[in-house]
């Protein structure tokens, strides 16, 4: 089940959903700074949960061959290309320095496991729940395919797998949690870019890394998704990116798309009970 309040910041998501004793909330801290766009993260991920693969078909706009994240894909290393906005990270130069600049923006998307999640609130079999590491499961044994969670989600995250007909989604490899192990994507990671572990402490790790780059002159590094006062109440799964979130294909000001359910509840029983009245006063006018 969902928490009760409906936006704001939440300290304890596992210990409002029930949970008396809990280990503290984890999750993952991309540093899209350094990745190289290698998809060990996808591959580590597609055969640690068994994955169907998802064929070559290039895009024709980048050496992306999966495009987005899909109910197969729970990992996706997005491939932006940017001409005339070149970056020094320190990486040596390719070509006259009179050419055009090119960089690629490379960044490894993944479900958020939102603070306030809507699925979680959409969900009618109750196959979506937070788990006691505070992040967000699909059940796949009490899914029945629904759809619900799809356009509940604000970033386009879930999705129905074909090959089953149930939502899926990225679960932070709760199995290897259980067994005191990071998650599969975390570790083969070969720059660091996914880090795994509490989620305060990533936070912190956060702040100074952009610190770190804005020291080097790279003014455009930003945190995204990492804030409790944000329209999700933070994310399990934060970002630091190197230009605008549209960029990377992520909403600029993500909200919990359940946040005004109660509100609309209150306007339609009050729509309803109006109607009420007005067709019993009808009703009674003609008994007279």
């Amino acid at each position: 089940m969902s928490v009760n309040q409906p936006i704001g910041p939440l300290p304890d998501p596992a210990g409002e959903t029930g949970y008396e004793q809990h280990p503290e909330r984890v999750g993952f801290f991309t540093d899209t700074s350094v990745c190289i766009g290698c998809k060990a993260c996808e591959v580590a991920c597609k055969e640690w949960n068994l994955l169907p693969e998802d064929g070559m078909s290039l895009t024709g706009m980048s050496y992306d061959n999966t495009g987005e994240l899909s109910g197969t894909t729970w990992r996706h290393v997005a491939f932006v290309e940017q001409r005339g906005r070149a970056v020094d990270l320190g990486m040596p130069e390719v070509g006259s320095p009179d050419a055009e600049q090119v960089r690629w923006l490379m960044s490894s998307d993944v479900c958020k496991h939102c603070t306030h999640a809507a699925c979680l609130d959409v969900c009618p079999t109750g196959a979506l729940i937070r788990t006691e590491h505070g992040t967000v499961l699909v059940q796949d044994d009490v899914c029945n395919g629904c759809g619900y969670c799809v356009p509940a989600c604000p970033y386009g995250v879930i999705d129905i797998r074909p090959d089953t007909g149930g939502a899926a989604k990225c679960t932070l490899c709760q199995d290897r949690l259980g067994a005191g192990q990071m998650p599969a994507c975390a570790t083969a990671c070969p720059t660091e870019s996914i880090q795994y572990g509490p989620l305060d402490e990533l936070r912190e790790r956060a702040a100074q890394r952009v610190d770190e780059l804005h020291e080097q002159g790279v003014t455009s590094a930003r945190l995204y998704g990492q804030d409790p006062d944000d329209g999700v109440g933070g994310d399990g799964a934060f970002f630091l990116l190197l230009d605008e979130p549209e960029v990377y294909g992520l909403p600029p000001d993500p909200v919990v798309t359940t946040r005004d359910l109660p509100s609309m509840w209150a306007h339609a029983a009050v729509a309803a009970g109006t109607a009420a009245a007005v067709i019993a006063a009808s009703f009674l006018g003609r008994r007279r």
